[in-house]
């Protein structure tokens, strides 16, 4: 709808003289014909659509004096398509009317009052402005301005707002054309991409699928010669040419090529001899040289490979014998190739080279990450790292030597087997707690009490024979009694020894830590079988497993802490007390008994056998050392052992 008020008060404008250039009613049915002729040709060009429409719609409104259709740009900018009458320059009275349209985003309206005449005294212009496209957007805008004879009062905007809007159909119309026919060439170029990008990746080598990339694109673009070069060291190298399995690096027709292709990476940009209107603005010194190196009649065009992120990690140079310059729609199709193709080869590329290669390759693109001017996240981690790395060199810790330990009583004590015999009872069991005294376990002594008596029986009797000699005066019978009875007194002692002995006592207080009889009542034992081991409960000493590649780290008097599996939380201090020379092996490895003291009161929770994990601090060091001085030692000990 016409917008009241942005309509400003009638006042003069320029009187326009038509009437002079009007045709003939005859004429003027032949050019309707010709401009309807004109709209309705589907190849016509947009300026000459643009303008026969304008014409046929001036033609239909009576009264027109001029008319404008201009076209609005992405950036908000407005370009004039076409003015009535033809070919003069638009009126700026209806290029300010539509740039308010465009802001109204409906149509405007306003009024101008002509010079009093004596044919016409009453007599206005009238201008409207009505946008079209999209509501929010609108694309262009028409405005037209007609003489209103009988004033203000007999016009009706309305009426040739609504007809505007009707006409502007055909505008809307070419624009979705043009939009269908530039999307119909962008599906037919992706179409082609797909294509070569399904033959690029049937092929796993890199020489392969680049080969295989520039035969399809020579047939597909109608080229004598296409090749593809990537990135190396600075320059471009050559890696593969359309129909030929091999050629020669350093000859004047691949230089040729490679400095083409640079000229093209120099300026990231396509580049074509003959220039074409896409690329006229652009060096193309080296495609010059080129083309004169191919051939009197040859044209050459490059365009950039990209890789990952778009970054450039090559460029396809097209040749063609003919005089005429590549088409625009030829370079963009080979761009679209390459944009498709460049990704799955910059991965063959890194695939197939060389670890050092990779290697450097990354520490390039690494190098470029930190000193860029993007990725902030990237050096504030590189400046962590570096600061935490820093910290680790210069800061110092204490070393400790970290090996399994284990409690042992300081003094351990066993009970034997007194005799051979069968045992009798057996009261105690390891872990048992037991004073000095008590009774640990008792042998069978019947054969004992028996030994005792005949023993004693033997006695009498002999001291019996000593007194009938001692009586009789019987010197030599009394000197060979006392001998024997001698002999039976010792037996007898033994007998009384060996039967007191058949109860095994506790030799100190401690606790059991070995031996159980509980399962062997009747059971034969033999002399001096061990029975018992006990172990004071106040007096423990520490044994320490140091591995080898350790040991030259400890030292007596050096302090520690341990960690038992049984109380993990609570850490027993101790001290180094010995070291033995004497290694032995355990899983392959080579472990020395080293012995601590325990230097705080013991819990009573402490029992001998209890194993746990032992550090001893072993100095000052850095921490970059303590963390890595045992790799750095054992690639130390393999570079000796294998190299010469």
């Amino acid at each position: 709808m016409p917008d009241s008020n942005l309509t400003s008060p009638p006042r003069a404008t320029e009187k326009v003289e038509t009437a002079a250039r009007r045709p003939s009613q005859a004429d003027g049915a032949a050019r309707s014909e010709a401009l309807w002729a004109i709209l309705t040709d589907d190849q016509v060009e947009r300026d000459r659509f643009c303008q026969a429409w304008l014409g046929l719609q001036c033609g239909l409104l009576p009264n027109t004096s001029h008319g404008l259709l201009v076209f609005r740009r992405g950036d908000g900018t407005t370009t004039v398509a076409a003015t009535w009458p033809e070919k003069q320059p638009p009126q700026a009275e209806l290029a300010r009317l539509a740039d308010r349209a465009f802001i109204a985003k409906r149509a405007v309206i306003a009024w101008g009052r002509r010079r009093p005449s004596p044919a016409q005294p009453q007599s206005v212009d009238l201008l409207i402005a009505h946008p079209f496209g999209e509501t929010d957007r609108p694309a262009g805008a028409v405005a037209v301005a007609l003489t209103v004879p009988g004033g203000i009062d007999s016009a009706d905007p309305d009426a040739i707002a609504r007809r505007l809007r009707w006409g502007t159909g055909w505008v809307e119309s070419l624009q979705w054309r043009q939009r269908g026919d530039a999307m119909s060439g962008t599906l037919g170029r992706a179409a082609v991409g797909l294509d070569l990008l399904a033959v690029v990746s049937e092929h796993r080598r890199l020489k392969r699928a680049a080969m295989a990339a520039v035969n399809e694109l020579a047939t597909r673009l109608r080229c004598d010669r296409v090749s593809l070069g990537l990135v190396r060291r600075g320059g471009v190298e050559l890696k593969a040419m359309s129909h030929a399995a091999s050629f020669q690096n350093r000859s004047q027709l691949v230089d040729a090529i490679e400095s083409a292709m640079e000229e093209c990476l120099f300026q990231a940009a396509p580049v074509a001899f003959p220039p074409i209107a896409d690329t006229e603005r652009r060096i193309s010194a080296a495609h010059r040289d080129l083309a004169a190196a191919s051939g009197a009649r040859s044209v050459v065009a490059s365009v950039v490979l990209p890789g990952p992120g778009g970054r450039p990690i090559g460029a396809i140079t097209l040749e063609r014998q003919g005089e005429e310059a590549f088409e625009p729609e030829t370079l963009k199709l080979a761009e679209t190739v390459a944009s498709l193709v460049g990704p799955i080869i910059h991965l063959q590329n890194e695939t197939n080279g060389w670890v050092g290669g990779r290697i450097v390759e990354y520490l390039k693109e690494g190098t470029q990450a930190l000193l860029g001017k993007q990725r902030p996240s990237l050096k504030l981690a590189a400046i962590a790292v570096a600061a935490a790395a820093l910290f680790l060199v210069f800061a110092t810790g204490e070393y400790r030597v970290t090996a399994r330990s284990v409690l042992e009583g300081e003094v351990q004590r066993a009970a034997v087997a007194p005799f051979d015999g069968y045992i009798n009872t057996a009261p105690v069991r390891p872990g048992d707690q037991v004073h000095a005294g008590d009774l640990l376990a008792s042998l069978d002594d019947k054969d004992l009490v028996l030994e005792r008596a005949r023993s004693r029986a033997e006695r009498e009797k002999l001291a019996d024979k000593y007194r009938d000699a001692l009586a009789k005066h019987d010197r030599p019978a009394m000197i060979m009694t006392s001998a024997q009875l001698q002999q039976a007194d010792s037996q007898l002692a033994l007998a009384d020894y060996k039967l007191a002995r058949a109860r095994v006592v506790a030799p100190i207080d401690g606790i059991i830590v070995a031996g159980d009889l509980s399962q062997m009542l009747g059971s034969p034992i033999e002399k001096g079988k061990v029975l018992y081991e006990l172990a004071p409960l106040a007096d423990y000493r520490l044994v320490v497993q140091v591995d080898e590649r350790d040991m030259r780290y400890v030292e007596v008097g050096q302090s520690g802490a341990l960690a038992l599996a049984g109380m993990p939380m609570s850490r027993v201090p101790f001290v180094v007390t010995r070291i033995t020379p004497i290694s032995t092996t355990e899983d392959g490895r080579n472990y020395f008994r080293v012995e601590g003291r325990l230097t705080e009161k013991v819990d009573l929770r402490l029992r001998p056998g209890m194993e746990g994990v032992a550090k001893i601090d072993a100095g000052s060091h850095s921490l970059v050392w303590i963390w890595t001085h045992s790799v750095i030692e054992w690639l130390r000990l393999t570079a000796w052992k294998w190299l010469p």
